[in-house]
């Protein structure tokens, strides 16, 4: 028998606020979280790319001396995300092995791992320390969220490039419906604001390359895009059954309706510009949802901000709606953030959530002269969603051909 599934709490660390409060009022207030870059390296290494969406709050400003030493950056982030949301879900008592953690990152502990080899080469083998293995690996996330909150059902990581949060979601949903877990914490997260990732993506023609303008750098569905935005941050949801979540008098943001993951099998980073793989993901995603295409009302849409990512996008979407796709109010909200890789999908997500809980669809910034051959209807200020139950989904992709949606519907 198939469990209602919900969402009960809530958290974020992103390049608009340190809460989820504070990132989603920021949004809906038009905010751009994108900004210079003011570190020593970017002169020291000539980057050309000198911008990125930064957190808003400093890890350093949120967790312990201790806790900073002993976690890479991206750690950092996701405890403070899943703290959050924990505590907005009223800290619920649950034994600790019906609880589990699924956690995503696309490039994990790249500070920790490069620093190290520094180290190694400047200072030799007796200076790298020894929790530079536990820092770096990727699933270091998902095991500071399990030990600080005492999960004992599982402590699972997904690393599935700009994909991978979402992908986590949809594999919270499916351990909780398997019965596996009463609760499950998910999310994703990034810390990957630096000199390796900024010049292999710039190497690539993958960022844009407005200097001269970071705050509307990333112009989704534009005619003049011309790339994604570097991001760092975290989100964190938590999902439990209904019934779990109504004998504890829970609140009850949304419901979790079902998820879709498949594979392009096309190219290492393009995306198929047919868009058939990533339209197999919503379908899939409507499927296990069990809702027809037309009582989709919001999407939060990947929409990098790249001149090939975007039409794939829309190719996809065309051959899932149709002439409902005009009908639908979207959402792309990487304009505000910049891409959290990793982190991306969870964000989103929990944006998507919000949506629904407040019944308004966030706007997209920079967006000033739209592709004419993208007809989509685009928000590009707070708009009101319709009465009655809503359903919306939030789409993620990424390279290798990794493609992950997530529907929800309000309650």
């Amino acid at each position: 028998m198939t469990k209602k599934i919900v969402v009960t709490g809530i958290g974020a660390t992103t390049p608009l606020g340190g809460t989820l409060p504070d990132s989603w009022a920021a949004l809906l207030a038009k905010e751009s979280g994108i900004s210079t870059i003011e570190h020593e390296w970017v002169a020291r290494y000539e980057l050309a790319i000198d911008f990125a969406g930064q957190v808003r709050v400093p890890a350093a400003e949120v967790l312990t001396r201790q806790e900073t030493k002993r976690l890479d950056p991206s750690s950092q982030l996701a405890l403070i995300a899943a703290r959050e949301a924990w505590a907005d879900a009223g800290s619920p008592e649950v034994v600790p092995e019906r609880f589990l953690v699924d956690w995503a990152t696309g490039i994990g502990g790249i500070w920790t791992l490069t620093d190290a080899m520094d180290t190694l080469r400047e200072k030799g083998p007796r200076r790298v320390l020894p929790m530079t293995v536990p820092m770096l690996m990727p699933n270091g996330p998902a095991a500071a969220v399990s030990m600080d909150l005492g999960a004992r059902a599982g402590a699972r990581t997904v690393v599935s490039a700009c994909a991978s949060s979402t992908e986590s979601i949809v594999n919270a949903y499916e351990h909780l419906q398997a019965g596996h877990a009463d609760i499950v914490i998910t999310g994703g997260a990034e810390a990957a604001i630096h000199p390796l990732p900024l010049a292999a993506f710039a190497s690539m023609h993958a960022l844009s390359s407005r200097i001269d303008d970071p705050a509307t750098a990333s112009r989704p569905y534009d005619v003049t895009r011309d790339g994604f935005v570097l991001g760092e941050g975290s989100a964190a949801l938590v999902l439990e059954t209904e019934e779990h979540a109504l004998a504890r008098g829970a609140r009850i943001y949304a419901e979790v309706l079902g998820g879709g993951v498949t594979s392009d099998a096309f190219h290492i980073t393009a995306p198929d510009p047919e868009g058939t793989g990533a339209a197999r993901a919503v379908i899939e995603a409507l499927s296990a949802s069990g809702v027809a295409r037309e009582q989709v009302v919001h999407i939060n849409a990947h929409a990098t901000s790249t001149p090939v990512g975007d039409i794939a996008e829309y190719h996809a979407l065309k051959r899932v709606f149709g002439d409902h796709l005009p009908s639908i109010a979207v959402s792309a909200t990487k304009a505000s953030t910049g891409h959290l890789l990793g982190g991306a999908g969870a964000l989103e997500a929990a944006f998507t959530v919000m949506a629904l809980h407040t019944k308004t669809a966030p706007p997209t910034i920079n967006t000033t002269e739209k592709d004419a051959e993208i007809d989509i209807d685009l928000v590009t200020e707070p708009r009101a969603l319709p009465d009655g139950e809503l359903v919306a989904i939030s789409t993620s992709f990424g390279f290798g051909g990794h493609n992950a949606v997530i529907a929800f519907r309000s309650v």
